[in-house]
């Protein structure tokens, strides 16, 4: 196999100076047209493949992107809806340049993360399931162009985000509950350190107080199955509910087990809703009605916003995308 062209070769070739090369790679426009063409022909004629790397000391890019989740790595691996995310995001880097960094942690003990992406670790960076607590997070996207995955806690004009409207979603949800003649309606909860959280719990009060009804129980949980189960029991201790309107897939099978134990009928007797149309709402028993949010598009979409950022270009800094309600069995 015939060695690789060297940016020497390439100068000598072109009549010019090393560096001169070094400018026209790195798109300098303090060259001449003379050198300009010379050198793009001599680098045609070599077959000449700049180094990446050194490409990247003299712009001082990486290539490299984060997606930072401020959860503990239990949750997000057993959590679908960062599967899906990132399954979008190498979608929309396969015909870049970028490569992914996973940065998952619940806290930033020593600042290791955050001194990784203030020092020039990776070009910008994608945020989701952030909390109000997580004040390393703000630091982080304060130092490199970051798209948010669900609004931030603390918005402010400049922020670049990719969202749906869960207000908008949970209230259907809760509309369909309502549709079914059910009355006794409660909801479980994301944290509610998460607008997500907040704004689904928002638009869960809105349909019940268009349709005069009062919520039975509001029970908070933290996204996994665990919690459901948990909240359910909770709930259950306030009195018997014919309806359940839970913020997440993964809590939603956890309340249908914890209804099942306690010889409840589902949905004879409690009819329950979810939140996301995972493949956790296939694998339950009886399979979850659920809103369907874009799981996939939106991690496709919140690295093409990045993307465009990185190019110079300026995208529209606020996209939602749309949900729907899947009608399966629970409800």
């Amino acid at each position: 196999m015939p060695s690789r062209a060297t940016i020497e070769e390439v100068a000598a070739a072109a009549g010019v100076s090393r560096s001169t090369v070094s400018r026209v790679v790195n798109g300098s426009t303090s060259v001449s047209p003379e050198a300009l063409q010379a050198v793009q022909s001599a680098i045609a004629e070599l077959n000449y493949v700049p180094n990446r790397a050194a490409r990247s000391l003299a712009s001082r890019q990486t290539n490299a992107i984060a997606l930072i989740v401020p959860e503990d790595t239990t949750r997000f691996f057993r959590d679908p809806f960062f599967a899906s995310i990132v399954a979008g995001i190498t979608g929309a880097l396969g015909g870049s340049d970028y490569l992914l960094n996973l940065l998952i942690a619940s806290d930033d003990p020593g600042d290791k993360m955050t001194s990784f992406v203030r020092n020039g670790g990776v070009d910008g960076a994608l945020i989701v399931s952030h909390h109000s607590s997580d004040a390393f997070v703000e630091r982080m996207a304060d130092a490199v162009p970051v798209v948010w995955g669900g609004r931030p806690v603390h918005q402010r004009p400049s922020e670049y985000v990719v969202d749906v409207d869960n207000t908008a979603a949970a209230r259907m949800a809760t509309q369909h509950l309502i549709d079914l003649g059910r009355t006794r309606i409660a909801t479980i909860t994301g944290p509610l350190t998460m607008l997500a959280s907040v704004d689904r719990r928002q638009g869960f009060r809105a349909a019940l107080a268009d349709a005069g009804l009062s919520p039975l129980a509001e029970v908070e949980g933290d996204y996994s199955e665990t919690s459901g189960a948990e909240a359910v029991r909770r709930v259950l201790a306030d009195g018997r509910p014919d309806a359940i309107f839970v913020a997440s897939d993964l809590m939603a099978r956890g309340a249908l087990t914890a209804l099942l134990a306690e010889g409840l009928r589902v949905p004879e007797d409690v009819a329950v809703v979810g939140f996301d149309d995972s493949p956790v709402a296939l694998s339950a028993e009886p399979q979850l009605t659920t809103v369907r949010q874009p799981m996939y598009e939106m991690g496709e979409t919140m690295a093409a916003v990045l993307l465009s950022r990185l190019r110079g270009e300026e995208p529209p800094p606020v996209t939602i995308l749309s949900t729907e309600l899947i009608v399966r069995a629970s409800a």
